[in-house]
């Protein structure tokens, strides 16, 4: 009878493990691998949780779960990383997410899921570059260095705000050499 356990327990393991996926929701976790396949130009990759302990994670500006920051991999390759958050609008939230090279230098953006019926210019190109090739040394703002717009100051703030304080956590992050 024992010897069944263990092999009952491994299969119950992987079965959750796969049912849960990345813990992202179906909808947002196929818009992540679309983005993610353009961004490093392939097909096929693997998206492996990064993990923090619990002490750690009570001092980071973005607090990070087994569904929000991931090693992108390509066979036994890193290509890069991948966090992905929700941040507040006016009465609401949006879902976007942030991709880093391997030396942890911001190379994308995007806003996947905005729900209001105004701000969402937030999700312009044009506006999302301006985070492009910061670091975890950088520090962004609504007020100093990251451009307006008009008639969507609230989700500028918001993602601005929830930019920086992953650009703080993955410096600590690093610093940690968690990553």
């Amino acid at each position: 009878m024992i010897l069944y356990k263990k092999p009952f327990i491994a299969i119950l393991f992987l079965l959750a493990f796969v049912l849960v996926g990345f813990g992202l929701p179906k909808n947002l976790q196929k818009k992540v691998e679309k983005e993610l396949q353009k961004v490093f130009e392939v097909e096929q990759f693997s998206m492996i949780s990064v993990q923090v302990s619990d002490e750690l994670n009570a001092e980071l500006p973005s607090k990070i779960s087994n569904a929000n920051l991931f090693k992108i991999l390509l066979d036994e390759q890193s290509l890069g990383y991948v966090f992905v958050d929700q941040a507040p609008s006016k009465t609401a939230q949006f879902d976007y997410l942030v991709v880093f090279d391997t030396k942890l230098k911001v190379i994308h953006s995007k806003v996947l899921v905005y729900r209001e019926e105004y701000g969402g210019e937030i999700g312009s190109k044009r506006w999302l570059r301006q985070f492009i090739g910061k670091t975890g040394k950088d520090r962004v703002s609504h007020k100093t260095n990251i451009d307006a717009i008009s008639g969507a100051t609230i989700s500028v703030r918001s993602m601005t705000n929830s930019i920086d304080k992953l650009l703080q956590t993955i410096g600590i992050l690093q610093t940690n050499k968690i990553l």
